[in-house]
């Protein structure tokens, strides 16, 4: 079996969660035996090589609609994110205005114009996001969303979807992130917040939060390349609180260790589809702070600690009380039973296998 899988053009030069998505899926359906090769968007391909075509991110439709004028199945890992509400709390004024759709289509616009990524789909340009996405699904052959709650929202959005969909949900390297192969460090005990340090994961509220506790607290992350303001107000904001330590390079050997060592992991974000760094500190054995914005309880169900991302004294107080509960051992027992990279890659093959019958 043969595979295309075509992502956004900056996959590598901005990486992010679907980036570790795609990497990762085509590592492992490859020791399945199955050829995956990954191309970026902006790059023409020879179709007909392959058996299916899998895509990545829905919600950027000018990045899939040249690539199905074809009559190879394809599937989508929707990724469908909403970030509105968070963009709404910053009181944008164009976020009062208009639609999640039209935001979405104003920002490609925007790429078009400031980065010089240029449009690449007739039909998006003239109808807009919400037209594009459904014209997507109309021809695609299955849905894969990271998880029921994300294919839910999809719905909401679009309406009716008369395309089967399937749940692959996102995973960890247990190869990686192994609890019994990984060394205590000085970090023992600490509070750890493992993310892209930017608006949308806050951490400049659990900064607020922890400041002035007795608690070490380590974030680890660089900040994105349009967030540096918001890095710097978290700089300033922990600057003479000696029991915050930031962190922005860091190999995945240190890492592992340092999960291993901390007693609990933060992320108080106001969206997460899941929380890649939850799911890894999880299975090192970390108690997990997290908010309900997005899907992470149907990851996570009754076994994380819930914030709200608000609320300071709320991640304050959750926090404390992670802190001084025991660690438990059914979450770490959990994601490894059912959020590896490798049950991922089986259940993917698994839909291909649907397709191609059919």
């Amino acid at each position: 079996m043969k595979i295309l899988m075509i992502t956004r053009p900056n996959l590598y030069i901005s990486p992010g969660g679907d980036t570790v998505q795609v990497e990762m899926t085509a590592k492992y359906l490859r020791k399945l035996k199955v050829s995956v090769t990954i191309g970026l968007s902006n790059h023409c391909f020879k179709y007909d090589d392959y058996d299916i075509i899998h895509f990545f991110n829905i919600i950027r439709p000018d990045d899939i609609l040249p690539h199905i004028k074809h009559k190879v199945p394809f599937v989508v890992s929707t990724i469908f994110v909403d970030y509105s509400e968070y963009e709404n709390l910053k009181g944008r004024f164009i976020f009062r205005i208009f639609s999640l759709g039209q935001i979405e289509y104003i920002k490609s616009i925007a790429r078009w114009i400031i980065n010089g990524d240029k449009i690449k789909s007739n039909y998006f340009l003239f109808h807009g996001q919400k037209k594009s996405i459904k014209k997507i699904i109309s021809k695609a052959s299955m849905l894969l969303p990271n998880s029921k709650h994300e294919y839910l929202r999809l719905v909401k959005y679009i309406g009716d979807v008369r395309v089967p969909y399937r749940k692959i949900v996102n995973a960890i390297d247990d190869k990686i992130f192994n609890y019994k192969n990984s060394e205590i460090t000085d970090f023992k005990d600490t509070i750890i917040c493992v993310g892209r340090i930017e608006g949308l994961k806050n951490q400049l509220n659990l900064i607020k939060a922890l400041k002035n506790t007795n608690l070490s607290v380590l974030i680890i992350g660089k900040p994105s390349p349009n967030h540096i303001k918001y890095y710097n107000k978290c700089r300033k904001e922990a600057q003479g609180f000696q029991n915050i330590c930031f962190i922005e390079h860091i190999s995945h050997e240190k890492l592992v260790n340092i999960y291993k060592s901390a007693k609990v992991h933060v992320l108080p974000s106001w969206f997460e589809t899941t929380g890649l760094s939850s799911l890894e500190a999880g299975a090192m054995g970390c108690n997990i702070v997290i908010t309900k914005k997005g899907d992470t309880e149907e990851y996570f169900k009754d076994m994380a600690f819930y914030c709200e991302p608000d609320d300071v004294n709320s991640i304050k107080e959750t926090v404390l009380k992670a802190y001084y509960e025991p660690i438990n051992p059914k979450l770490r027992e959990y994601i490894l039973k059912n959020y590896i990279w490798e049950i991922t890659a089986q259940k993917t093959l698994s839909a291909y296998n649907e397709i191609l019958k059919k």
